[in-house]
């Protein structure tokens, strides 16, 4: 097994197997420091993991969501000893037809997500973070590594 499939493992064994990721979600402010320059913002969110994906479900009006249409490149982090560059999308409403897989995953990842999901709320939607490079750390060395620093694009590890 190479070391890109034995991080992808990893990551599927932290993150995956259809439970729920806490994880801070950093996104570009729109208002600049006092000098003009960009700043970062940071939230918590619920993602679950799957296939290589971050899914969240979260409301087209917040700040957050404002901050992805200007600029889409965020970073995510968990305790899981990950933290991660990539690109988030807003896929809509999370009953449209096409996000019905999704949905159902959130109602059985998300313990809170059929009472508090909002889901009648057409902003109600569902935001996808794909990762294209970051580190996962193994303290533990499962697979001889203790740092992989992967590329997800190319899908290697340095």
């Amino acid at each position: 097994m190479s070391k890109y499939e034995d991080a992808i493992k990893l990551m599927e064994e932290r993150c995956g197997n259809g439970k729920e990721v806490i994880m801070a979600l950093a996104t570009i402010s729109l208002t600049g420091n006092a000098v003009g320059s960009p700043t970062p913002a940071v939230r918590m969110v619920c993602a679950y993991y799957e296939d290589g994906v971050f899914y969240v479900s979260t409301d087209a009006t917040t700040d957050k969501m404002r901050q992805i249409e200007k600029n889409n490149e965020v970073s995510i982090g968990g305790l899981d000893w990950y933290s991660f560059q990539g690109k988030a999308e807003n896929l809509g409403w999370v009953k449209d037809e096409h996000n019905a897989e999704i949905r159902s995953k959130f109602k059985t990842v998300f313990d809170w997500f059929t009472e508090h999901g909002d889901e009648e709320n057409p902003n109600s939607i569902v935001l996808r973070i794909t990762p294209t490079r970051g580190t996962i750390i193994d303290n533990e060395r499962t697979y001889g590594e203790l740092k992989y620093e992967i590329d997800f694009v190319n899908r290697v590890v340095h």
